[in-house]
């Protein structure tokens, strides 16, 4: 079994205590969905370091007075921002394969649908889509 920050590892005791923490206020964060830890099958929970790094930054955020609601809010945006920024690593990625790929091709659009080859003159469907152009 590979280890890492994403392995279930601790039981409510432990992480409560990594994280400086009652075990109940642990219970009061999975019913509310700020921390969900996976379960077992006798359902018990299991934290993983991420679980753990989380609630600290829960605890860190309610000693600067951010209400529950606030920093759930706060959570879900830091995710999204995460997920974002992979999406457009993956497309910046999915944009140099074709520059190389197709050295002849010289005007592409990235959207939804990935990178695509668009001939000159002509507009992508999207208005949100980024494109590139290079000079003859």
């Amino acid at each position: 079994m590979e280890l890492n920050e994403t392995t279930p590892l601790f039981v409510i005791s432990v992480a409560a205590e990594l994280a400086g923490m009652h075990p109940q206020t642990l219970r009061q964060y999975d019913r509310l969905g700020l921390v969900c830890p996976t379960r077992t099958m006798g359902k018990s929970r299991r934290y993983t370091m991420q679980d753990v790094a989380k609630l600290r930054e829960i605890a860190r955020l309610s000693q600067e007075g951010v209400s529950l609601e606030g920093i759930k809010r706060v959570l879900s945006l830091v995710d999204e921002n995460l997920e974002l920024r992979s999406r457009v690593r993956d497309l910046e990625r999915e944009l140099a394969n074709q520059v190389m790929n197709q050295p002849g091709n010289r005007v592409f659009a990235a959207g939804e649908q990935g990178v695509i080859r668009l001939n000159p003159g002509q507009r992508p469907e999207r208005s949100g889509s980024v494109v590139l152009w290079r000079r003859r």
